[in-house]
């Protein structure tokens, strides 16, 4: 039987196929596939690569590791492999000879699955027929059973991030048609992973194709775009869980939920609050919770509206007073009411991804000029705000900014003696940014945007440019500094 020695390398994972001692030749019944081979669909070996192997044989040489039963199994090459068990097969009959195969045996690879896979992805990734979903289950399984520095080197080749095997892990949730659709569009590992996290609400992946495609035109590698409509969506998923709920509290409590009636159908149902009982006594959910018509609309805040589905076959009496016909100035109220829930959800979407690029900067190594300006002139001239909220003593915001570990227990006095010279004005502005971001919490801050809060934004903004478009204002945002941006740049 072959067989080859390699030495095993003195830094795991730096070692290069070129390094192995000597090329083998394999019997090819020897071979089967190995268990870490990243290729799990379209493993066959196509027509033409069989009649080129007949002629010539495999020209290029596979790699294998051996197996305790006298097997060897083929992490790069199985479909050539296959090739040449199925050229061999007929090789009598036809009057050719019988080959072997030109094989790297990597003795050193036994029992390191995570690099093997590795290995074998990046072979695989690079050529035709690979499906997205291998790589995903690849990256994942690989950087599981890899060593630390094993894992830090092939997440640099494999150009991903430290919490990849869990992206990819996530990734894998999305359909094979939708993971060809993000690899064309250009989602990177991180995400598709973001994508699997959202898919189903309603318009996901089209919007974040949409907010991808923004952050691509403007081609300086910022995600600014796409950050706030994760934001938007993981928002929009929040209140669609609050809905359900909702709706299941119903179900469980065997309440029905109405629906809207079909189109040409008469709705019998009435709010309880327009209804009396047959001696005229208002009607509430406790007395009439016995009714066989009891049920329930939800509201626009996901809040159970009782109604009765039949008061007339119930013994329920309308209110006196009738209702006045909707009126086009009713139906300007009941559209402003929905912007509104629509942007005070939007604004608290939008702290997400503006305290997270306030937090870069301060963690940053130097602090963006326009930042130090701006804490330095807050600091110096103390407005309302900044006051109010000093007296609060609030400790917990800064220490987050700052990356403190636990800061809800964060001693900033200990702090402050471990903080170098170099980073006071990083300090400074975290301590601005918390009083702004606390002057901003407000859902419904964005229909009275006073012109302090607008500068905090509009200097987010600028910095968020500045940083190849890492950051950008939400639309809410941006609709809410419009009348207090410099003639300019309107």
């Amino acid at each position: 039987m072959a067989t080859a020695v390699s030495n095993p390398p003195t830094e795991p994972g730096t070692h290069e196929e070129e390094d192995a001692p000597q090329i083998v030749y394999l019997d090819p019944e020897l071979v089967v596939r190995d268990d870490c081979n990243a290729r799990e669909e379209d493993t066959e070996p196509d027509q033409d690569l069989i009649n080129s192997v007949k002629e010539i044989g495999v020209e290029e040489t596979i790699s294998v590791r051996p197996r305790p039963d006298g097997t060897y199994g083929a992490f790069k090459g199985w479909r050539r492999a296959q090739a040449q068990q199925v050229a061999n097969a007929t090789a009598q009959e036809d009057g050719r000879p019988l080959r072997r195969i030109k094989a790297h045996v990597r003795e050193d690879l036994v029992g390191r699955d995570g690099w093997t896979r590795f290995l074998s992805l990046v072979e695989n990734k690079h050529r035709e027929g690979i499906s997205e979903r291998d790589i995903l289950k690849s990256q994942e399984l690989s950087l599981i059973g890899m060593s630390d520095i094993e894992r830090r080197q092939a997440a640099k080749a494999l150009g991903v991030g430290r919490d990849a095997a869990k992206q990819a892990k996530t990734a894998q949730k999305l359909d094979d048609a939708t993971l060809r659709r993000a690899a064309a569009g250009g989602m990177d590992l991180e995400q598709t992973a973001q994508l699997a996290e959202v898919e189903k609400v309603w318009g996901a992946e089209r919007r974040l194709m949409r907010a991808l495609e923004r952050d691509h035109k403007e081609g300086n590698g910022g995600r600014g775009h796409w950050d706030q409509e994760m934001a938007l969506l993981k928002a929009e998923q929040a209140d669609d869980a609050v809905r359900a709920k909702a709706k299941k509290d119903l179900k469980d409590a065997d309440i029905p939920l109405l629906g809207k009636p079909g189109y040409g159908e008469k709705d019998p149902s009435r709010p309880l609050a327009s209804l009396t009982t047959g001696l005229g006594n208002p009607l509430t959910e406790d007395n009439h919770k016995g009714c066989p018509g009891h049920s329930a609309r939800l509201d626009d805040e996901h809040q159970p509206v009782w109604h009765c589905a039949d008061p007339a076959a119930h013994g329920h009496k309308v209110r006196p007073q009738p209702k006045a016909p909707r009126t086009e100035a009713d139906e300007k109220a009941a559209e402003q009411r929905r912007k509104v829930i629509a942007c005070n959800r939007a604004w608290k979407a939008a702290a997400g991804p503006r305290q997270e690029f306030a937090a870069r900067l301060v963690r940053a190594k130097t602090l963006p000029d326009a930042a130090r300006v701006f804490a330095l002139e807050i600091l110096l001239t103390v407005p309302w705000f900044y006051g109010s909220w000093v007296d609060k003593h609030e400790s917990e915001p800064v220490a987050r900014f700052l990356g403190v570990k636990e800061p809800q227990n964060a001693d900033l006095t200990e702090t402050a003696v471990q903080l170098p010279k170099a980073r006071v004005a990083n300090a400074l502005f975290a301590h601005v940014a918390a009083a702004c971001e606390h002057y901003i919490r407000e859902p419904k801050t964005w229909s009275h945007l006073t012109v302090p809060q607008a500068r905090y934004l509009l200097l987010l903004e600028t910095l968020g440019k500045d940083d190849n478009g890492s950051y950008q204002l939400s639309e809410v945002e941006a609709e809410a500094v419009a009348p207090h941006r410099p003639k300019a740049d309107s």
